[in-house]
């Protein structure tokens, strides 16, 4: 409705004054009505999706601490450092390659700077041990032979690269 016209609808309901004609007009504040286009990605929830993936691989990964170590295995109950990574994201909805060094060419590079909780982190040259980082430089990961599955400190181990899924 365009402004004039919402002004002669109230004019068309204002009592008459005694010579019938109508009333002194009145000063209406309208706010017109603009109508957008619905945006096709809220910011704040574009990468909705792919964080609460991380955020779910992150939860699956830290429930196995304490699960043995045995190299090529997927879980549900032993690891390798990749079987770990892989069978936690799978649960949380997204599949990835099998191997560490497969696994370091997926998703997008991220500096270790910038790194956020689900980022996959990758050790040695050539890749050969992948983690995923769960804040305060920490990772959760399947570690060796020796150890089960847990939380160690990223300056232990030679930093290679990272990637956000």
């Amino acid at each position: 409705m365009t402004t004039t016209a919402a002004a002669a609808s109230v004019f068309a309901v204002l009592p008459a004054t005694a010579e019938g004609t109508p009333a002194a007009p009145v000063a209406l504040a309208v706010t017109p009505v603009v109508k957008t286009a619905p945006s096709l990605v809220e910011p704040a929830v574009a990468g909705a999706p792919a964080a609460a993936t991380r955020a779910a691989a992150v939860d699956l990964a830290k429930s196995k601490v304490g699960s043995p170590y045995r190299y090529g295995a997927t879980g549900p109950n032993a690891f390798d450092c990749s079987g770990l990574v892989s069978w936690a994201f799978k649960k949380a909805g997204k599949s990835l390659p099998r191997t560490s060094r497969a696994q370091s060419k997926v998703g997008t590079p991220v500096s270790r700077d910038e790194l956020q909780p689900g980022d996959l982190v990758f050790f040695y040259k050539p890749v050969s041990h992948v983690g995923i980082y769960i804040g305060d430089n920490k990772i959760v990961h399947a570690s060796t032979r020796k150890s089960p599955v847990k939380i160690s400190d990223m300056s232990r181990m030679k930093f290679n690269s990272a990637r956000r899924i």
